[in-house]
């Protein structure tokens, strides 16, 4: 039954009556002085799938034009009501509270004016809460930055699958979701527990939240975006109060809050929660805080060490110890008045490869941050590095910090003075280093090599100098601008080099640098602390001239520029270029011509780079353009390159005789006749495919035909096995010609004894710097279908491998492309990235063993005859809920299936007993999936695709 709606408040102004009728949902809508985006907000709801809802919008006494767009938008629309407060409440909790108290519907939902509701989000939640019974369900939000466009998850590892959670102690960690506008409350939930806002203090969520997570007999999780959180990029706009960090009032009430919460679960009898709630409050809300530090003045960091100090005095111990490190270091130096160097210790958080300036090691070994050793035992323990073993950091992820010492201008130069600080004495050693300081803007990067100045070691210092100087002059009238010149952003970074081996890294500028101005030719460029992050040097173009002046009368596109931004699109979008794709077509097609492409343009690799090279031995007359995006690093010097979806990669695919890749070419190009497709598919198939996939084959008629049509392009498929065929080929409805020669990327596995692939191996050893009798484990999960990018595919808990065999063996993390992952800052001595070898085949041929999941890299990897071990601890979830499985795993796996990281350890303990038991079925393997590997791929493809076509 519906909540009865409570009388309106007395001091309160109503405005139109509500339509007849009980909605199903409230949404109560607060605004203050927001006149120009409240209707966008409300058109959200409006606008929602489910229809019959009701929007109460309840106006915190505005002295805007507020009250006149609510009366608008409520005489426009018979489901809008307008409430307004005699006088301004000064936050969220009372004009909330106002519209809880309003809401006719069962159930109740709150949106800010400045944000937004997607499309289905009432629906979608309200569906879930009938169908659980749930008292409230939570859903994920975007968090949309208005300056780029671009979006973000908020918190997406809390958001990855729909869930029933009986009572929050079964999953404490939703106390970090604090949000009150992500929700759908049951309204007789919030009647029968009293749940109301805070009225005097901001931040208030954060107690709302917490009871009602406290309080909820069961809460449900969808993982799709129900709430929007713009961003505002509009100076003008004013921060909202959550953005609002830099007042000292909004620390203390962030403060309070989480003592009202301390208060409540202790007098409610859940104090076992605490440590929930503590963990949420020190890894979100004190960590936005002091990740500001480096911009606030003295004053401020004082009033801010003396606002939390008291409160983290109270927080038992244990709720520090799973803290990163340098946040435990930062909260240290900051309590203990230590405000300078809190403030360069707040720049490396959440940055493993950000050094600290200094580090001093005592007699006993042990490595603390600072330039003094501590003074006393609990300085000790607060400030101890050791862990990091700084000593054993490889050369391109090692910790390093860049800082600009002094800046200069002469004339259309930069003179800058930089500090490199390197505890871990990367660069030390008697193969000297190269560097660079590269700069971009609307074209190919500016890079100005430059030279540390040299030392003298002191006494004792064997590995060379923790700290480099040098002088940078950067010539910014020689920075590339393209024919349009250019305004925006830039940071420039410092490369270096060693042998083959590189890392970028940002550069830092001091927070109180004074900004400068340059003027170099048609741009005026001004130089300047970031002012947030990690706070890094930042140049900002502006053009000068006439057009920078009616830049500066008119900083927001007018009418007229947004619409020459939309013809500019229409102009050069894809409708643009698939038309002149049909026209190019008319032209005489080049019968030398051959694109190639991998990994939809990502690098020189998979099947199409070895048939290339084969292509190059033969020394056919043909002609190979490669399509890229992103960096061109991998590929070979004097390779033709084009970039993916430009106007030359338009013509070049127009024209081409053979097209090869391993994933696709875009959808909006149709195969002319006279051109051959040869699809080298990019791995065999152990997850379902094509049509298979329950989103295709579940989709609209377009969908389908679409994929079909894709699929038709093809001109020959090459099959490694008969499993390839009864899964890939048919789940695709293939019905072409198929090369069934094996992989030509496995050729070189097969081949793995060649002199030829042990320096390959060699090398690969080399520039991942893995220390002599370590053996490598190549960990290369797949992805998550629903959480690319979350960094959920990375299960193995990295830190206790290290712990059990980071003595023995190297852990080399290879995530999918569609994934991020970061090695953290104690794990650098152990674990490695292999994102930087874009050709899988490097990293396969210098393990010792796999360890994977339900990728395709194990078929591959079986043709080396090495170890393959399967962690599947999320196996039932993945084969039943996500995409499903074309083979239980126990049936054919090759090595052993694991579910614990103890597990794994213990396999590569004694990765010789492995071997031996799982020898069979590794050999029944090899034998189902790989009969067509020979070693000789490239070679058999080329003779049927290239050398028996008809030119």
């Amino acid at each position: 039954m519906p909540a009865t709606a409570e009388p309106l408040p007395p001091a309160g102004e109503a405005f139109p009556a509500a339509a007849a009728g009980t909605p199903d949902v409230s949404v109560v809508v607060i605004v203050y002085n927001d006149a120009p985006r409240l209707p966008r907000a409300v058109r959200s709801v409006l606008g929602q799938s489910l229809r019959h809802l009701e929007v109460i919008v309840v106006d915190d006494c505005s002295t805007d034009a507020t009250p006149s767009v609510v009366r608008e938008l409520a005489g426009s629309d018979l489901r809008v009501r307008g409430l307004r407060l005699a006088s301004n409440s000064g936050g969220c909790g009372a004009p909330r509270n106002a519209g809880i108290a309003a809401a006719r519907a069962p159930y109740v939902m709150f949106l800010d004016s400045d944000d937004e509701l997607p499309y289905h989000s009432c629906k979608s939640l309200l569906l879930a809460a009938e169908e659980t019974g749930a008292d409230f369900v939570t859903g994920e939000v975007t968090r949309l930055f208005e300056e780029t466009g671009t979006t973000g998850l908020w918190y997406p590892e809390l958001f990855e699958d729909v869930r029933v959670v009986e009572g929050v102690r079964a999953a404490p960690e939703y106390f970090t979701d604090s949000l009150s506008t992500n929700k759908l409350y049951r309204a007789d939930f919030i009647d029968r527990h009293g749940l109301r806002f805070p009225e005097d203090l901001h931040y208030e969520d954060q107690l709302f939240t917490a009871k009602a997570f406290t309080l909820a007999r069961a809460f449900a999780v969808v993982p799709w975006p129900v709430y929007t959180w713009r961003l505002a990029g509009d100076p003008a706009a004013g921060p909202s109060i959550s953005s609002s960090r830099h007042k000292i009032q909004n620390v203390a009430d962030r403060i309070r809050a989480a003592r009202l919460v301390d208060d409540f679960l202790e007098e409610t009898g859940n104090a076992d929660l605490r440590p929930a709630k503590d963990a949420k409050f020190l890894r979100h809300d004190l960590r936005l805080h002091l990740g500001d530090l480096p911009f606030r003045d003295p004053r401020w960091t004082e009033e801010f060490a003396a606002t939390v100090a008291p409160y983290l005095a109270g927080i038992p111990t244990e709720a520090f110890e799973a803290l990163p490190r340098e946040q435990r270091i930062c909260q240290y130096l900051l309590t203990r008045g230590r405000l300078e160097e809190a403030a360069e210790c707040a720049r490396t958080l959440d940055r493993p490869r950000l050094a600290p300036r200094h580090v001093v090691v005592d007699d006993t070994g042990r490595t603390f941050w600072g330039r003094t050793p501590p003074e006393d035992a609990r300085a000790a323990a607060a400030l101890d590095i050791s862990a990091w073993r700084l000593g054993e950091q490889p050369f391109t992820t090692g910790p390093l910090r860049h800082e600009v010492t002094a800046l200069e201008r002469a004339g259309a130069r930069l003179r800058i003075a930089v500090s490199t600080y390197d505890p871990a004495r990367l660069l030390a050693g008697r193969v000297p280093v190269t560097a660079e300081l590269r700069v971009a803007a609307a074209g190919e990067p500016l890079a100005v090599p430059f030279r540390y100045a040299p030392t003298q070691d002191p006494p004792g210092a064997e590995r060379g100098p923790a700290v480099r100087t040098a002088d940078v002059e950067l010539d910014l009238s020689q920075v590339p601008m393209g024919l349009k010149g250019f305004r925006g952003r830039r940071h420039p970074v410092i490369t270096l080099d060693r042998l083959g081996l590189t890392r970028t890294d940002p550069l830092l500028a001091p927070a109180g640098l004074t900004p400068l101005r340059v003027r170099a030719g048609r741009h005026e460029i001004r130089a300047a602390c970031e002012g947030r992050g990690a706070g890094r040097l930042e140049l900002t173009w502006e053009r000068a001239g006439a057009l920078g002046r009616a830049e500066a009368a008119a900083p927001h596109l007018t009418p007229v520029s947004r619409g020459a931004r939309r013809l500019t699109r229409r102009m050069t979008g894809p409708r643009a270029k698939a038309l002149a794709y049909h026209e190019l077509q008319k032209l005489p097609i080049d019968d030398e011509l051959v694109v190639f492409e991998a990994l939809e343009g990502r690098g020189y690799a998979d099947s199409p780079r070895y048939i290339h090279e084969e292509l190059c031995r033969r020394g056919l007359p043909l002609r190979a353009v490669w399509s890229y995006t992103g960096s061109p690093s991998s590929y070979p010097d004097g390779v033709e390159l084009i970039r993916r979806g430009s106007w030359e990669y338009v013509r070049t695919v127009a024209r081409a005789r053979y097209w090869v890749d391993s994933h696709g070419f875009p959808a909006l190009f149709a195969k002319r006749p006279g051109t051959r497709y040869l699809q080298t598919w990019h791995g065999q198939a152990f997850k379902h495919m094509g049509f298979d996939i329950p989103e295709l084959r579940l989709a609209a008629p377009e969908r389908r035909r679409q994929h079909r049509e894709m699929v038709n392009r093809w001109d020959a498929l090459i099959a490694p096995s008969e499993e390839f065929e009864r899964t890939f080929v048919r789940a695709n409805e293939y019905s072409g010609k198929l090369l069934r020669t094996g992989l030509p990327r496995n050729d070189v596995l097969v081949r793995w004894n060649d002199p030829e692939q042990r320096d390959r191996a060699a090398a690969t050893r080399e520039r991942l710097q893995i220390p002599d009798g370590r053996a490598v484990l190549l960990y290369a999960p797949t992805f998550r279908d629903g959480a690319r990018g979350s960094g959920e595919s990375v299960r193995v808990d990295l830190a206790e491998l290290a712990r059990e065999v980071g003595d023995a063996w190297t852990v080399v993390v290879r995530p999918h492309y569609y994934e991020r992952f970061t090695v953290p800052r104690e794990l650098g001595h152990a674990v490695r990235d292999g994102r930087e070898f874009t050709d899988l085949n490097d990293l396969m041929l210098a393990s010792d063993a796999l360890l994977t999941d339900y990728s395709s890299v194990m078929f591959d990897y079986a043709n080396l005859g090495r170890p393959i071990l399967l962690y599947a601890d999320d196996y039932e979830n993945y084969r039943s809920v996500s995409r499903g499985t074309y083979y239980d795993l126990a049936d054919i796996a090759p090595g052993p299936m694991l579910s614990t990281t103890g597990e794994l350890a213990a396999a590569l303990k004694d990765l010789k007993a492995v071997r031996e038991q799982w020898a069979g079925a590794h050999a029944a393997f090899q034998e189902r999936f790989n009969p067509l590997e020979t070693g000789r791929a490239s070679k058999a493809v080329v003779d049927l695709f290239f050398e028996g076509s008809s030119r």
